[in-house]
């Protein structure tokens, strides 16, 4: 078991174990970081929401009554979140399910039971159900020998809590709570895509952009970072200055499947240090011609809960060419939202759609990235019609004209980079899909009104790089920002 900590150190909880599991440096900063520094993260409201929602599922008695330290002893078949003690450790497991095995309570004793987000339990998963066995042995006699993870179908996996998974537990415990007495947190996790739920986001990846990490160059996960780092590439720098010939022989030696990867790699990581755009052909043809001739453009924006599979809200925004050539101003320009509301069914919604397009017969409808034609694809098959033509990927056009200065090719990231700025600064999908779960639980329009706006913000986030891409085109230089009214 881990050493015990000086009394004037705060206990460890599980969900400080759980977040260093994650990423060492998340753990640090739990407990020593600045407050300011801290931003809200809606992935937390919506897990927190979702646990709620399964543990009503789950648990026969009122929630209210399957709680406490009296509900335990009493051999209540459910238990959730009690507070544990033990020495400098606390936590609140999930869910206690009642056995008919016998402990210090009784005829009857428990198992610790933890709701997973996804279908496979991980290994931060078994140590949690784990650590919360050894909050219990004080007060059942003994460690349960087995725990429960329950997947979002309901699926139940037994997990043996014996053999070298209490080792485990304690060597992280120990390592824990020596990260913690450090005086500056650990180095920056090597898979940054966990960041995207972690709310000191901000903060390490102003530190990671600093240093130059590789994590930072679009391109690079924490396979091949790692793979990088053994050939001596320590940084962004260090990539840029590579020499395209051997570190594609040497990525073929580690036994990447693209060695030839390693030249698209080398020139993004010399396009981000060097802070510029960089055309990929020397002759740039128009990279939307089809907006030379046309009559209008729809912007398009889908807002999703991918969880539940919901495409909940189809936003527009219409563009019609004014009579000296130039486009609307986008600011001032209709907004068109189209719910996706169950109770109407989706046939409602299809001809809906249908019918917003032929109003513009003949314009193109620029979206980014692949959600919004997969998503009509999928919504035409099952109406037994043929989806809609005209569709231009924006993501893709970009992808095939240039070479950006940014850690991801996605839209906030593009698009900020153009000078594009968000109404709604902390909003993001994660948010919206919090609002949109919280609009159908309370139906407040202003919840709704929140959500229109941050699609509607989206759409002309998507015309600030389509202007840009015509306009860069048109010059001749990526130097040339558009006219955001153009």
């Amino acid at each position: 078991m881990a050493q015990q900590r000086p009394s004037s150190e705060p206990p460890l909880s599980d969900r400080l174990l759980r977040s260093w599991l994650r990423c060492r440096r998340k753990g640090w900063l739990d407990r020593h970081g600045h407050p300011a520094d801290r931003q809200w993260n809606p992935h937390r409201a919506l897990q927190l929401a979702d646990r709620e929602a399964r543990l009503q599922a789950l648990v026969s008695l009122p929630l209210d009554q399957a709680t406490g330290i009296a509900a335990l002893q009493a051999g209540a078949p459910e238990v959730r979140l009690l507070l544990l003690r033990r020495g400098s450790l606390r936590g609140r497991p999930t869910l206690l399910l009642r056995t008919n095995e016998s402990s210090l309570l009784g005829g009857f004793s428990y198992q610790p039971a933890l709701l997973q987000p996804g279908r496979h339990g991980t290994r931060e998963h078994r140590l949690t159900l784990s650590y919360w066995s050894l909050l219990l042995e004080p007060l059942l006699g003994e460690c349960p020998s087995q725990g429960l993870l329950i997947n979002p179908r309901g699926q139940r996996e037994r997990v043996r809590l014996g053999g070298n998974l209490p080792r485990q537990r304690d060597q992280a415990l120990t390592r824990l709570q020596q990260d913690l007495r450090r005086q500056e947190p650990p180095p920056l996790t090597q898979d940054r895509r966990k960041c995207a739920l972690c709310s000191w986001r901000s903060g390490c990846d102003a530190v990671a952009e600093e240093q130059g990490e590789l994590s930072q160059v679009s391109g690079i996960g924490a396979k091949r970072q790692e793979m990088l780092q053994e050939l001596g590439i320590a940084n962004r720098a260090a990539l840029a200055a590579s020499a395209p010939a051997w570190l594609v022989q040497q990525l073929e030696k580690q036994g990447e499947q693209r060695p030839e990867l390693a030249l698209e790699l080398i020139a993004q990581a010399r396009v981000q240090e060097s802070g510029r755009a960089e055309a990929l052909n020397d002759e740039p043809a128009d990279p939307l011609p089809e907006l030379q001739q046309a009559q209008g453009v729809l912007l398009y924006d889908i807002e999703s809960d991918p969880d539940a599979r919901d495409d909940f809200l189809h936003g527009f925004v219409p563009l019609r060419r004014c009579s000296n050539g130039r486009f609307e101003p986008a600011e001032t320009a209709r907004y068109l939202p189209l719910l996706a509301l169950k109770d109407h069914g989706e046939a409602r919604l299809w001809q809906r759609l249908k019918r917003l397009l032929a109003a513009h017969p003949g314009w193109p409808v620029l979206h980014y990235g692949e959600t919004e034609v997969i998503a009509l694809r999928r919504l035409a098959e099952r109406q037994g019609d043929q989806p809609p033509q005209g569709l231009i990927d924006l993501h893709r056009r970009v992808r095939q004209h240039w070479r950006l200065p940014v850690s991801s090719y996605g839209l906030k990231a593009v698009a900020s980079w153009r000078g594009f700025h968000w109404s709604q600064p902390a909003a993001e999908g994660a948010r919206c899909v919090l609002w949109w779960r919280q609009w159908r639980a309370q139906q407040q329009r202003h919840l709704l009104q929140e959500i229109f706006r941050y699609n509607r913000d989206d759409c002309l986030a998507t015309w600030a790089v389509a202007q840009w891409l015509s306009n860069s085109a048109a010059s001749g230089s990526e130097s040339s920002r558009p006219a955001m009214d153009a």
